[in-house]
């Protein structure tokens, strides 16, 4: 999304959380759904909020991919180390991975569904691969910053920006580091052909504001254009970008390290899953917790028509606020950006439980 958060280091372990989930209740890019049933399949009712239904009742089940759903619950059971590992998630691993029949069989017999009330907003990000040097140009204007001693005391990004630079990490065009602060990591290859990875090292605690939005409402960007943000910055390069960059107040800090070609890493402490992996409000939702996404009804030109799936929480950030509310991680490089910046769907969300009782 244009505007999302930052990927953050982890802020406690998973095991604690995935193992309360389970008690308590006790990566893949968008598939082509295989052809529908001879029948129309209706819509399901929408139950009753804390009801616990079936995996069947939920939209776009049938069209699932239940073997990449199921290796993304064992992905989540891994995460608990055996001590602490909840019975059904030792009776997940039992398994090893199933096949497509198998795991779908599995899925509806072990889990149940419980819908969360009310709509809410899906967007999605991802991790960017930029150009990077070494020393400064004109070009290469921005630097890549370390925090400060204290980031949180740092003033907004426009006074940031005039900070002298003289232990930059790197130097970016000015538009691909504001876009890597908003995905709050990435990727950044030097000439050499040198690769390395810009984690997320802190912030300045300034809440974020989405200037696609101002540039909608001052006319100089379409309504259904906003994931073209990127490609305005570039062609306004100077005072004009600058000026409409420093409408958001919050600034991101790095550390470089090596990229081992792999996903980032989550709050969660984990390898996020490409196309599975939701940032989500801790808050409402502890890391771990598997959720159903039936997003749809997008808002940008060019958008898939929706995202039906089984995903995790795994991720978090400063602009993803409350228990209806998600950020998709699509993926590393261009085409994820591309489909990332579309992402804006109405969105509803299921919990994901073990069932107190397996069908029969």
């Amino acid at each position: 999304m244009i505007g999302r958060r930052p990927i953050t280091p982890c802020y406690r372990p998973a095991a604690a959380a995935i193992a309360a989930l389970l008690l308590a209740a006790c990566a893949s890019t968008e598939r082509a759904p295989p052809p529908p049933p001879p029948r129309a399949v209706p819509v399901p009712r929408a139950p009753p909020h804390g009801e616990l239904v079936p995996l069947t009742s939920l939209p776009g089940w049938w069209a699932e991919d239940h073997a990449a759903a199921f290796a993304l619950v064992r992905r989540v059971c891994l995460l608990t180390p055996p001590p602490v590992r909840d019975p059904a998630c030792a009776d997940v691993l039992a398994q090893g991975p199933l096949a497509e029949t198998d795991a779908r069989a599995y899925l509806e017999t072990r889990f149940r569904a419980e819908p969360l009330p009310g709509e809410g907003l899906l967007t999605g990000y991802f991790a960017p691969t930029y150009e990077a040097r070494a020393r400064r140009s004109r070009e290469f204007s921005a630097p890549v910053r370390p925090p400060p001693p204290d980031p949180a005391a740092a003033p907004d990004r426009a006074g940031i920006e005039r900070w002298p630079a003289p232990d930059a990490l790197a130097w970016m065009r000015p538009e691909d580091l504001f876009f890597l602060q908003v995905q709050g990591s990435g990727v950044l290859v030097f000439p050499d052909g040198e690769r390395r990875r810009a984690a997320y090292a802190g912030a300045n605690g300034r809440p974020f504001v989405a200037i696609a939005r101002n540039l909608i409402a001052e006319r100089r960007l379409a309504p259904d254009q906003a994931g073209a943000l990127h490609a305005w910055l570039a062609a306004h390069r100077g005072p004009d970008a600058d000026a409409a960059m420093d409408e958001d107040p919050r600034y991101i800090f790095f550390r470089l390290e090596p990229d081992d070609g792999g996903e980032p890493r989550g709050a969660a402490g984990a390898a996020l899953v490409a196309g599975r992996s939701l940032a989500v409000d801790p808050a409402a939702h502890p890391y771990g917790e598997l959720l159903w996404i039936d997003a749809e009804d997008p808002t940008l030109s060019g958008a898939r028509p929706r995202y039906q799936r089984l995903t995790a929480a795994l991720d978090t950030g400063s602009a993803i606020k409350g228990p209806v509310r998600a950020d998709l991680y699509i993926g590393r490089g261009e085409a994820a950006g591309e489909e990332a910046a579309r992402v804006r769907h109405t969105l509803r969300l299921y919990r994901i439980v073990p069932a107190a009782e397996p069908l029969r």
